[in-house]
């Protein structure tokens, strides 16, 4: 049913699409013009929700839409399935190479723009305790002759799951700080973490969470937010800054620096059947090379 629906009408306008049209482009809402974007990388990280049955042609076609419009360099993906591959393989393969963390239930991807970044080798990092099918997927990428190590992960997902995701978290940063001194390092995902439970692990020096490095923006600090986000019906309502993106820099002098310039959600507009792409708001990045 999920891919016989979407078949032959993909070019149906959604609301996101008719937004865009209007102007509400990413170069627009950032300010940079062809030059500017030139020099810039963009990236977005999400999760799809992808287990959420409910409506899921339209949000495929929705989550294809913010892609297109916003024309992201990376794309972090959690929680997809493989209807929601097949279905964006079709439309973005000629544009984006994708890396996949697993094949089976859920897992995360990545998409990289062919033109602009250049995919040196890829792995996938198991975590040993998780219990919801978990892993770590890199990539060692190149952007304007610049050595990237791009990573996204979804971490254990509850409350009662504190420990694991800490574990988790904990495997991340080593990952982070390991890196080749040469290497810039940049994490995005659905971490499902909590402050206090950041603060218990702690970050490594060399690390640091790119929504702090902005000034903590009020616009993008809830990505999971049952107050304006109707997708589920849970019965309290949470805001929680679940999806983060970490950054290490080189730690070699000389070498070029990315630096997070801008910070967006995405996502926050209804679809026309009345739901949000994702119960998750997405983050757009821009960061900047100096």
């Amino acid at each position: 049913v999920f891919l016989a629906d979407m078949e032959g009408d993909c070019e149906e306008k959604t609301t996101t699409q008719e937004g865009e049209e209007r102007g509400n482009s990413a170069a627009e809402a950032t300010g940079s013009g062809p030059e500017e974007a030139d020099s810039r990388l963009s990236l977005i990280t999400w999760n799809v929700d992808g287990l959420d049955a409910e409506e899921q042609p339209e949000r495929a076609r929705g989550l294809c839409s913010y892609l297109t419009s916003h024309s992201p360099d990376v794309v972090l993906l959690q929680e997809m399935i493989q209807p929601y591959i097949r279905f964006l393989h079709k439309r973005l393969a000629a544009t984006y190479t994708f890396i996949q963390g697993g094949d089976e239930g859920y897992f995360t991807v990545m998409l990289l723009k062919k033109s602009r970044v250049s995919l040196l080798d890829s792995q996938i990092v198991q975590y040993p305790n998780t219990c919801m099918m978990r892993n770590l997927l890199l990539a060692q990428v190149m952007f304007r002759g610049q050595k990237l190590c791009l990573m996204t992960s979804h971490l254990e997902s509850c409350k009662d799951y504190a420990g694991e995701r800490m574990r988790q978290l904990r495997l991340v940063m080593k990952r982070m700080d390991e890196a080749p001194d040469d290497v810039t390092v940049l994490f995005g995902g659905d971490t499902n973490l909590r402050d206090a439970e950041v603060s218990r692990v702690g970050l490594p020096s060399s690390v640091c969470d790119v929504w702090e490095q902005l000034g903590e923006p009020e616009s993008c600090r809830y990505t999971w937010d049952t107050q304006l986000n109707t997708n589920k019906d849970v019965r309290f309502k949470c805001r929680l800054r679940f999806d983060r993106l970490y950054l290490r820099r080189p730690a070699q002098d000389g070498l070029p620096r990315l630096d997070p310039d801008s910070m967006a959600l995405v996502g926050l507009e209804k679809l026309r059947c009345g739901r949000y792409t994702s119960d998750h708001w997405g983050i757009y990045c821009t960061f900047s090379v100096q």
